[in-house]
């Protein structure tokens, strides 16, 4: 049997999220320790949390929504590389340690290692990157950081080099635990009709000999 290698951060209240998003929260509704019959909660937060995938309509004005992207972009043979990127840097060609080898390449850059501390100077992709692995075959780049720019960015030149090639993007990944190598990537999007985002529980499974 395939090991599975969970790359998703636990969720709860004390996750960052990006400053003046909205952070998880949970109202309960009925409870059975009130003596309903069901335990029945609501929650509130940013589509953007944890481990997640950007829609194109997050930064591009006429971008599809998430529930519209195809499923095949976040299932299948994908590729982990580690970085050894100084904080507050973007990952260009001349910094990728091993060839590209599938078409899904996640990055960890371990610039962010504590998703409950939300800190601004985590490592990006440079867009110079993006046309690289696309001429390659990439159709999804992920990231152990929250994001593929600088926190500094304003122009988000990264995701509008990803957005002109209609690639993917994961971000929120953790990947501390994961040796570089291949795997099956499994890190489905919800089908969120008219939503920029949506948080994933992506996973690694190891490729059978």
């Amino acid at each position: 049997m395939p090991t599975i290698i969970d790359i998703s951060p636990r969720l709860d209240p004390s996750l960052a999220v990006w400053p003046g998003d909205a952070p998880l929260s949970r109202e309960v509704l009925l409870d059975q320790t009130w003596g309903d019959s069901v335990t029945l909660s609501t929650l509130k937060a940013t589509v953007h949390l944890g481990a997640h995938a950007d829609a194109p309509l997050h930064y591009g004005v006429h971008g599809s929504d998430i529930a519209d992207r195809p499923l095949e972009l976040y299932l299948g043979n994908c590729q982990v590389m580690r970085i050894p990127a100084a904080r507050g840097s973007r990952i260009g060609p001349g910094d990728l340690t091993s060839p590209i080898r599938a078409a899904r390449v996640l990055f960890a850059t371990g610039t962010y290692p504590d998703p409950s501390r939300f800190t601004g100077d985590f490592a990006a992709l440079d867009p110079s990157l993006i046309a690289f692995l696309h001429e390659r075959g990439v159709r999804l780049v992920g990231i152990d950081t929250p994001s593929v720019d600088l926190f500094s960015s304003r122009e988000l030149e990264t995701h509008r080099a990803i957005l002109a090639r209609d690639m993917a993007i994961l971000e929120g990944l953790v990947l501390d635990h994961v040796s570089e190598g291949l795997y099956e990537l499994i890190a489905l999007p919800l089908a969120l009709v008219g939503f920029d985002a949506s948080p994933v529980r992506a996973i690694l499974r190891s490729l059978m000999p």
